[in-house]
């Protein structure tokens, strides 16, 4: 039965090629460009269902629902198996046809956000969210077997900076949409909006993406472009599973995931602790800590595209330089926003560089760079095992920020004061840890 039901979201066999160029140039130049569109919006619409429970905590914790402690709970109850997930669903990515295992996974990570706007309970509420993690992690494993299949390896930087702007396309919708309708219609309806929307994207994933182009009798991407790597003749001999599970036993790519674990430390610690922060200490309300938030993410589609051109360009698809230049602006745009003057203008500034710093390093150590010096074949399995670390990393950091946002925290009357010093050293430390770690790949070499 199980067997069946994989089969049946298995990629297709190779199609007999088409004869006529004229016929293939346009299919490529038809699909290709949709499939970019659809993962890329797609991708940013799915973020709202497991992003907008950032919005929606302030609201739950002062109404009584959840203490931080246990949001903190929840939130690596998410981390925890959207890791796994990451590293399951990337093994079965390279497999699968991506017109329906993507399609698949938003919807139940929708209503697994329906199931959340009625969950007011501890156990259910960890069930229903860490599901929502599992089945979450089908989406960017998914989209880089897309990119590699519809893209060649000299376009690889640029599109897949352009894929990363979902990220923060998603998170800024998130902050814009998400703190208003909370504020304004209570919070259930920031879980129910964001099912809403995961379902659309469902709707029009299926519609925009196919399958690898050999499926449709295309010839592979890097036929197309005569844009082809090196690959070592023991890599052509093997499986695809043996391929995979060498990446495994890379060392590269575990110092790779170290890095990248570090970096969604600060990553997801701004994303879900950063509403309650400014509200707290910065005594902003849900709709313009929202706002502000939302321009790190603006900032954040210019720097994964920036990230993608520059390392392209400047550094000829090395990626190591650019790491660390993004990582000095990440870590230049925290220290302003935590230690700097406490204007507005140094906050919204800290912001900006903060967010075009850490998306260029999204998109970076979270995948292209692994899918740079792993073979194109695995490339879904090299996200997952990034996937594995960086989201330890994230769940980790929930886990590690409630502690202490909860210890340093204590009641006057009937309201609850913040010390968000202990938390602040944490998140500033992992990225300079990311940044070093980053810093030893300076000479990993690309692969086909």
């Amino acid at each position: 039965m199980a067997g069946r039901w994989l089969n049946a979201f298995a990629t297709a066999a190779d199609g007999p090629l088409i004869g006529s160029q004229s016929e293939i140039d346009a299919l490529y130049r038809k699909h290709r460009w949709r499939v970019l569109l659809a993962i890329t919006l797609g991708y940013g619409l799915i973020y709202l269902c497991r992003v907008a429970i950032g919005l929606v905590k302030p609201s739950m914790i002062d109404a009584g629902i959840f203490t931080p402690a246990e949001f903190g709970q929840l939130g690596s109850a998410l981390f925890y198996t959207y890791a796994l997930g990451k590293l399951s669903n990337g093994f079965l990515a390279d497999h699968a046809n991506i017109r329906l295992f993507l399609p698949l996974g938003f919807a139940i990570s929708a209503f697994c956000n329906f199931g959340m706007s009625f969950a007011d309970t501890l156990l259910p509420a960890l069930i229903l969210w860490g599901l929502n993690g599992w089945f979450q992690g089908f989406g960017a494993p998914g989209s880089v077997v897309a990119i590699t299949s519809w893209f060649s390896n000299s376009e690889r930087g640029r599109v897949y900076g352009l894929w990363n702007t979902s990220h923060a396309i998603g998170e800024g919708l998130t902050f814009f949409l998400i703190g208003w309708v909370v504020a304004t219609y209570g919070w259930r309806m920031g879980y129910f909006v964001p099912a809403c929307i995961g379902l659309a994207a469902a709707v029009m994933m299926y519609a925009l993406v196919r399958d690898r182009p050999r499926t449709m009798g295309l010839p592979s991407i890097a036929d197309w472009k005569n844009d082809h790597l090196p690959e070592s003749e023991g890599s052509k001999a093997k499986s695809t599973l043996a391929l995979q599970l060498s990446v495994l036993r890379n060392p590269v790519i575990l110092i790779l995931g170290l890095s990248s674990a570090a970096n969604y430390v600060t990553r997801y610690a701004i994303n879900s602790w950063g509403p309650l922060y400014l509200q707290e200490a910065r005594g902003m309300n849900e709709i313009a800590s929202g706002s502000l938030l939302a321009v790190s993410t603006l900032a954040g589609i210019a720097g994964s595209i920036l990230f993608g051109l520059i390392s392209d360009k400047w550094f000829g698809a090395k990626r190591p330089p650019a790491n660390l230049l993004f990582a000095v602006i990440d870590i230049a745009g925290l220290v302003l926003i935590f230690f700097g003057p406490k204007d507005s203008l140094t906050l919204t500034i800290g912001m900006i560089l903060y967010g075009l710093g850490l998306s260029g390093l999204v998109a970076s150590l979270g995948g292209l760079f692994a899918v740079d010096i792993c073979p194109k074949r695995v490339t879904g399995a090299a996200m997952g095992v990034i996937g594995v670390f960086s989201y330890l990393g994230a769940a980790l950091q929930e886990n590690i920020s409630g502690e202490l946002v909860d210890k340093h925290s204590h009641m006057v009357g009937a309201d609850r004061v913040y010390d968000f010093g202990p938390v602040i050293w944490f998140w500033i430390g992992a990225s300079v840890v990311s940044m070093v770690l980053a810093a030893l790949l300076w000479r990993a070499k690309l692969r086909e």
